[in-house]
């Protein structure tokens, strides 16, 4: 894999396809014919004459466009490799022989590209020199009607004589220029199909690049650690970045081809989140007897699973590994004894426990009367109140209309005004129990209101309450009636004389003990200044004023005489106004506003 050259620019218009068909109809003739390529790879494939793992090719059509082709294997033992070439492909190539028709095995790949979902497709009845085509064509043509391909063009095609050949090349100009574009800024989940190591590069991995874009430089994510692209390749040549759809290689910093293997998957940091269960909804009616332990196909990825009906198409899958899915994934479930296939659509990649009696068919309602897309978003939000934001995304779901975004945090649509009409209920039922305390601090208003993180709190704080020290206080609220009293007449006298802080005993005389001295300050009504000393609010602009009278810098017993006050309340009161920056202290122990 050689450096890439400065002026290579981006792989943008490519397309790829799958071929899908018989092991005997000439799919790997098919492509070698239209891209001039060897689509297999082994020895042992041209020496058996089947196509035994995944092949590769490209080629440029008339109009200039750039397509590859997976060319999968048709012999049964190894539909587990050819769900691995289709799974990650919006198109097919399907390959039925004149002279044999369809097949058992033309119907099986044909299950899975219904399963699947694929809606994309050209039919290529090939050996056309061998037997009249037409009677094939139209044979196949109707059955596949009934599938999600539905109405498929046909050509005939000889990769002996080369008729056709053209012909093909022009209906797949048709058959790309109907695909849905790539979505470039979508997040990268490449499935890895190959793995291997060249001398002086290092490990090389090849995927199809269904969405989002990659490049030298990039860090991805694999098997949970991060991984560094050291440089890219598409279609054989270095480029400076590969945008979806697009076959590529990436040359892998520092990851031994030893830890690879087909289905490990490369993802964009945080997009996606792995999972182990997932509620999915099946495609179709299901029939017959769903399988207890079937095996799941997405991408390149095969994994084993144990399915629980819960009702109707609906059913929960607990993966033996997990996978990174988002909602609206397509799966694909295989039953390894009967080779049925069933297409599945992942529905929850977080879904709630079933522990109490009817769950599961309240779970299955709830998934069938869902809806996709925003609104279906909306929906689920709603169950989960609250969610992160990341989490939300990383599932597949949008961010709904109407939602809150408060942070890292995500509240379904209206919520946030439901809890802020709880607050103040919360807050007088602490007071109610604790009346010397100014309001229930932050934790238990979190706790009350089921909140994941206290800073929640800020978000359904509404005025009058306000958060002050770590609690939500009401700023109107009084202090007990015997309390304001005793507080109101510790404050008159302090209107007649600001800096005559009472007593001890004055104070314990008026009822004025810890918890309510306490409770006043924290009401606003009194401010400490130290042990024992309390003074009304606006103190620091009252001995401002006093202190600008008086020459700079100034003793303490200068100060004191300024506020005709006694020792007592003059010296915490100067290390107080030192502490709240209204004056400085000096060397030598004067002190000067600031």
């Amino acid at each position: 894999m050689t450096p890439p050259s400065v002026d290579q620019s981006d792989v943008n218009h490519m397309d790829v396809v799958a071929t899908a068909g018989h092991v005997d109809h000439g799919k790997s003739a098919l492509v070698r014919a239209l891209t001039g390529m060897e689509p297999d790879r082994w020895a042992e494939e041209r020496r058996r004459g089947l196509t035994i793992d995944l092949g590769f090719a490209w080629t440029t059509l008339r109009s200039g466009r750039r397509v590859a082709v997976v060319d999968v294997p048709g012999h049964e033992k190894f539909v587990g490799n050819m769900l691995a070439g289709v799974g990650p492909v919006p198109a097919v190539l399907i390959v039925v022989a004149a002279d044999d028709g369809w097949s058992a095995q033309t119907a099986e790949h044909v299950d899975v590209l219904h399963a699947l979902g694929v809606r994309h497709g050209l039919l290529a009845v090939t050996k056309s020199d061998l037997a009249d085509p037409a009677p094939v064509a139209a044979d196949v043509r109707a059955r596949l009607a009934t599938t999600s391909l539905g109405d498929v063009p046909a050509v005939a095609v000889s990769s002996v004589t080369g008729e056709g050949v053209r012909d093909l090349g022009t209906a797949l100009e048709s058959l790309l220029a109907g695909l849905p574009p790539a979505d470039p800024s979508a997040p990268v989940r490449l499935w890895i199909d190959r793995a291997f190591t060249i001398r002086g590069a290092g490990t090389v991995v090849t995927g199809t690049l269904a969405a989002g874009s990659v490049a030298a430089g990039d860090r991805l994510v694999l098997g949970g650690r991060e991984v560094v692209v050291r440089r890219v390749q598409s279609l054989g040549a270095p480029v400076e970045r590969a945008t979806a759809t697009a076959r590529v290689a990436l040359n892998l910093r520092d990851v031994a081809v030893e830890d690879l293997s087909r289905g490990d998957v490369l993802l964009s940091p945080g997009a996606f989140r792995s999972t182990d269960v997932v509620d999915v909804t099946l495609q179709g009616e299901p029939g017959e007897r769903l399988p207890a332990e079937p095996v799941v196909h997405i991408g390149s990825a095969t994994v084993g699973a144990r399915l629980r009906p819960l009702e109707g198409s609906v059913v929960r899958l607990r993966l033996a590994a997990a996978l990174p899915l988002r909602v609206g994934d397509r799966l694909l479930l295989r039953d390894p004894g009967t080779r049925r296939v069933l297409g599945a659509d992942v529905r929850d990649v977080d879904p709630p426990e079933l522990r109490r009696r009817g769950a599961a068919s309240a779970r299955a309602a709830e998934l069938a009367a869902q809806p996709g897309g925003t609104a279906g978003a909306a929906v689920d939000l709603a169950r989960r109140r609250i969610v992160r934001v990341d989490d939300f995304t990383a599932m597949g779901w949008p961010v709904p209309d109407g939602a809150t975004v408060h942070g890292r945090w995500l509240m379904a649509a209206g919520l946030q005004d439901d809890l802020a009409e709880r607050v103040p209920g919360v807050v007088v039922r602490y007071r109610t129990l604790r009346p010397l305390e100014p309001g229930p601090p932050v934790e238990v208003v979190r706790r009350a209101l089921d909140l994941p993180d206290v800073d929640l709190v800020t978000a359904v704080v509404r005025p009058p309450l306000e958060l002050r020290e770590g609690r939500v206080v009401d700023g109107a609220s009084a202090l007990p009636p015997e309390v304001q009293r005793a507080v109101d007449e510790i404050r008159a006298r302090l209107e007649r004389d600001p800096f005559a802080a009472p007593e001890a005993p004055d104070l314990v005389a008026a009822g004025l003990g810890v918890r309510e001295l306490a409770a006043a300050v924290r009401s606003g009504r009194l401010v400490r200044i130290a042990d024992g000393v309390y003074l009304a609010p606006g103190i620091a602009e009252v001995a401002r004023a006093r202190l600008a009278t008086v020459a700079q810098p100034f003793t303490l017993s200068q100060a004191r005489q300024a506020w005709g006050t006694s020792r007592r309340v003059a010296v915490p009161l100067a290390e107080w106004l030192d502490a709240q920056g209204v004056t400085v202290r000096l060397p030598d122990n004067t002190r000067r506003l600031r």
